[in-house]
């Protein structure tokens, strides 16, 4: 009996045929004698041989789905982003007639992804998010199915696309610090996700290039929740700030609304601005300075270097430069 998983080597050996006849005989294609054809499937059968990424790959079979997974600890305010991706994923896709089976994961639990490989329901998959311990990611290198990460890592192996986060973090603090704010407090969410490590380095990286230094008390990490946003944000004020960038909008929108219940004027009292632009902030008063990136864009090319992989292809990881920096009244 083989160990562990088998492989179309392993069938061919043990029943002493070539590989090409049991490709045939699990394909249905090609001239395969009915006799072989029945040992073949009743030895994957004894053994649970699952031919979904090996022999389907040698008989040309496909399903015409990618997976989309999506995070189960997002919240309303990432919608937007998720939803412009998924827009541009499905204008690729159906160009291709191929459809978007979407799933929500854990970082934790990977059942989601075992279910949908083991039922052979996708070619591929598109992470929506990367993770400081990407554990998803790890799962399906080693279950060996074609899949391209939003976001960065620092696993070379892994094929990623990303909007230059850093470059446009940088570039933003810049404008900021060229416009006279020295001290500038940051505030941003989880520390598991490598976005935030992202600019966070890239809010040091333009203070460096300045000549100044940053105080680490002016840095809050972990604030997701508004409650815990707005009281980090009163703990600023009282150290004297002079503006505050807020990671995302989710961000940006609670700091804003702890402004209104504590009557601190934007931008007399203090200036603030946002790493990332959405929905949520298109009708703030006043106007939020802040990034604007293409995510429908972004969702496309995910979606394009996906099925490039599935033909066979050898793509390589992105970085899209296609952002803007939008100075509005919240840093006048």
């Amino acid at each position: 009996m083989p160990n562990g998983k088998i492989t179309i080597d392993d069938i061919a050996k043990a029943l002493g045929i070539s590989k090409t006849t049991v490709s045939r005989a699990i394909s249905g294609k090609g001239r395969v004698g009915d006799d072989t054809k029945i040992k073949v499937l009743d030895y994957i059968e004894k053994y649970n041989y699952t031919p979904n990424v090996v022999a389907r790959a040698l008989a040309g079979q496909r399903t015409f789905n990618i997976g989309v997974v999506w995070p189960d600890d997002y919240n309303a305010v990432d919608l937007p982003f998720f939803q412009k991706c998924m827009i541009g994923m499905s204008e690729v896709t159906a160009n291709y007639g191929y459809d978007i089976v979407v799933s929500l994961i854990t970082s934790d639990d990977q059942s989601a992804l075992k279910r949908i490989i083991d039922n052979h329901k996708v070619d591929g998959f598109v992470l929506t998010r990367t993770l400081v311990d990407d554990k998803p990611s790890r799962y399906l290198k080693e279950a060996g199915i074609p899949f391209v990460a939003v976001g960065t890592t620092t696993d070379e192996s892994i094929v990623t696309v990303d909007n230059d986060n850093y470059g446009a973090c940088k570039e933003l603090t810049s404008v900021l610090i060229a416009k006279g704010l020295k001290k500038l407090a940051i505030i941003g969410g989880s520390t598991d996700h490598i976005i935030t490590k992202t600019r966070l380095n890239a809010f040091l990286e333009a203070f460096k290039e300045a000549g100044l230094t940053v105080d680490p008390s002016l840095i809050y990490l972990d604030c997701e929740k508004a409650q815990k946003i707005g009281n980090a944000f009163m703990e600023l004020l009282k150290k004297g700030i002079d503006g505050v960038v807020c990671m995302d909008d989710n961000v940006a929108n609670a700091v804003m609304a702890r402004c209104r219940t504590e009557h601190v004027k934007i931008p007399d009292d203090i200036r603030i601005a946002s790493f990332y632009n959405s929905s949520i902030l298109e009708n703030a008063i006043p106007s939020v300075t802040s990034l604007n990136f293409d995510e429908r864009n972004l969702g496309a090319v995910a979606a394009r270097m996906l099925l490039e992989m599935i033909d066979g292809e050898k793509v390589a990881s992105r970085t899209l430069k296609n952002y803007e920096v939008i100075l509005k009244e919240s840093t006048k």
